[in-house]
């Protein structure tokens, strides 16, 4: 994909009509596709001129790939204002989890969009997921030094919880519409915190 120059608005009004933009690719990519998604059906939704599109971004594809870095940031915010202020990195790990679903629950195409990333700039695809490892590894070295989690690789642990909430807010909240309970929540922290060797 050719770098081109961002447009960047200058103005209050003109970051909030590229809001505007941004979220109406975010229902229509998640909901249609990127392929089926159309400039014309993103404008339409936003409810603004098609003309208007280009003083945002140039593409499509641009704003595809900006919808990515975007919600990548969003649920990387949401996820650390969660855990504020929580001192115990257990309760955080849970806390974490929840965001983290209710972040997907709110946010339906999120799955579609981040998988379809791949197949349009696939380095877009996995900078996604090497923010979110590389900040969450970071808080878990943290918590080792303070005692708080046993001595491990911070980067394994951080990418299986990853995984571990990348599937089951699939099983869940994709699929069914709906957060996992607190039972569930208890069974992963359970798994997280002890593992699957049997207890003594």
């Amino acid at each position: 994909m050719t770098k081109e120059r961002e447009l960047v608005p200058v103005t209050a009004r003109g970051e909030a009509t590229r809001r505007k933009l941004l979220s109406a690719a975010e229902i229509e990519i998640g909901e249609k596709g990127f392929h089926v998604a159309s400039i014309s059906s993103i404008t339409t939704r936003a409810d603004v001129g098609q003309g208007t599109f280009y003083l945002y971004f140039h593409s499509k594809d641009e704003i595809f790939l900006t919808l990515v870095r975007d919600i990548g940031r969003r649920l990387r915010k949401h996820m650390a204002q969660a855990i504020d202020g929580i001192d115990d990195r257990l309760a955080a790990e849970r806390r974490a989890l929840e965001a983290f679903f209710e972040f997907a629950q709110a946010h339906p195409g999120l799955y579609r969009i981040v998988q379809e990333s791949q197949f349009v700039d696939d380095a877009i695809f996995r900078e996604y997921y090497e923010r979110l490892a590389a900040g969450y590894a970071e808080d878990l070295d943290e918590a080792t030094a303070k005692g708080q989690l046993s001595a491990g690789d911070s980067v394994a642990r951080a990418w299986s919880i990853m995984g571990i909430g990348h599937f089951i807010g699939m099983r869940w909240c994709l699929w069914q519409g709906r957060v996992p309970d607190a039972a569930m929540i208890d069974s992963l922290m359970d798994f997280i915190s002890h593992g699957i060797a049997p207890k003594r």
